[in-house]
Formats: structure tokens, sequence, C-alpha cells
């Protein structure tokens, strides 16, 4: 029997008819049981598509203590993540994606900084990104190791935030306190509901840590993913839409609870 942590991994699924599902799914699920240290549970927040409730019922998860939710709404991740928060049973939260990989060290350094760091409310990794091909395409979270973005080596600010927007909680390691102190994710703002909710964590004096030495793979821009259709598609988002959501983040992120929001395109 393995070791387990007070973590409740939530997992967001959309849909199974993507391409290469099945793959990234399998890699996804056997970095966690190739641990020698397991989350406390798995909370799978998932959509009514008949393919994927079928594929999760026939899917071996090993060890894994695993909670499926049937997600009745309409879907889309932040308030899939919200839910699967609001039904998890442990003191800490992992926010995790289905073409994600954690490191083979990763849930045994999270104990480690856990214990080292107990004022810590938020552990972000290092994040690897690639691209649909495996291939290394960069970092995210690291700029506060970089020189000028922090005072305090490794530990992320609301004033490093104003000035750097490249931060992501895949891969993080929250406590659910925090959630329920001050608020989940906002699904009224897209692209930036991430950005977001950091903003409002540092100004509510959340201790935020990233931590290089975790390892956890994110794939980047994959085909059919929230950025990709943004990209790709006709609801393509244009510079001043971009604009518009970076600024919204820095207005709303002094409220906890979700405001009706919506883009209007600038009349030239």
């Amino acid at each position: 029997m393995k070791n387990k942590l007070p973590i409740s991994v939530i997992l967001p699924i959309k849909s199974a008819i993507v391409k290469d599902f099945e793959e990234y799914f399998d890699k996804a699920i056997k970095s966690i049981t190739s641990n020698d240290v397991i989350p406390s549970e798995l909370v799978i927040v998932h959509t009514q598509e008949e393919k994927l409730i079928s594929f999760l019922e026939s899917y071996n998860f090993e060890d894994l203590n695993v909670k499926k939710l049937k997600f009745e709404e309409t879907p889309n991740y932040s308030s899939q993540i919200n839910f699967g928060i609001k039904n998890s049973e442990y003191e800490w939260i992992s926010i995790f994606e289905f073409d994600d990989e954690y490191s083979s060290i990763w849930f045994r350094n999270v104990k480690k900084y856990m214990e080292s760091y107990p004022n810590v409310q938020v552990l972000l990794p290092v994040v690897v990104d690639t691209d649909s091909k495996g291939m290394f395409a960069g970092f995210t979270n690291e700029a506060v190791f970089a020189a000028n973005f922090t005072q305090e080596l490794g530990f992320l600010t609301n004033e490093t935030l104003q000035n750097y927007q490249n931060f992501q909680t895949a891969g993080s390691v929250i406590k659910k306190q925090v959630f329920e102190d001050f608020g989940y994710f906002k699904p009224s703002i897209k692209l930036t509901f991430v950005y977001e909710f950091l903003l409002r964590l540092t100004y509510n004096s959340v201790n935020i840590m990233t931590i290089p030495k975790l390892g956890y793979k994110h794939l980047n821009m994959r085909e059919g993913s929230i950025f990709w259709s943004y990209k790709n598609s006709s609801e393509r988002m244009l510079d001043d839409e971009v604009k518009f959501w970076l600024a919204t983040a820095k207005k709303e992120y002094f409220f906890a609870e979700d405001r009706t929001i919506k883009y209007e395109p600038q009349k030239s």
C-alpha cells in the first residue's frame, strides 16, 4: 500500500472526442500511480458525453481512490474545477489536466515542502511546457526566480503580477480553505481567469511559493483546447479582446464573487 497525501486532485474533462484523448489520459493517470506517494483522492468532473462516461467506467485506475462527478450544467473549465473542489474531501487541492503529467517525484516533494513551509498556502511548480509532439516549448511560473521580479525569491506578490502575467495553476497545490475564504475561479472571465485568481489571492496576502523541484509537464496549445480555439477558429481572439480581459482581471480581483461580464467588440 502506497503512502497517501491529504490532497484531492481535481481533473475536469469536457470530452473524450478529441485527438489522442485515450493516450493522453493514460499517460496522465500513470504519472500519478508511478509515484511512491499518491493523492488521497482523484476527483474527475466529467460531462454527460456517453463516450467519456463509458471510457471512465472501464478504465483501470489501479490503487487510486477515484470519485467521478457528472457535471450537468454547460461545461467550462472554471466551473468544473469549482464543482470538483466543493465536492472534495481533503485539506489540499491539486489542479490537473488530462493531457498533463506529474513527475515521479512530485507528490514526495510536495510533502517535503508542506512540512518545511507550513505558512505557505499555495505551491506553484515551474511548469515545463511542451508542444503536441512532446518537444520543449518553454517554462511557466519561473518569473519569481528572475531578477527584479519579486522582493523575496520564490514568492509571488501582487506587485509582480501587475507587471507579469504568465502564470498558471495547472499542477498547483492549494489549500481548500483558500477557495472557501477568498472565492473560486470566475467563469465569467475568459482567458485570464487564472491571472485574476492569483491577483485576488495576493491581494488578500495569501502566501504563494513557486517551487522549482516539483516537475509538472503541461501540453501547450493542444488541438481542441481553449487557447487553440481562440488562436485557430472563427472565435479567434483579437488584440483588443486580449487587452479587455487583462484589464478586467485587474478590475475584478477585489471581488470574491463572480460577476456577469461580457466583452463587446469595439466599433471602428
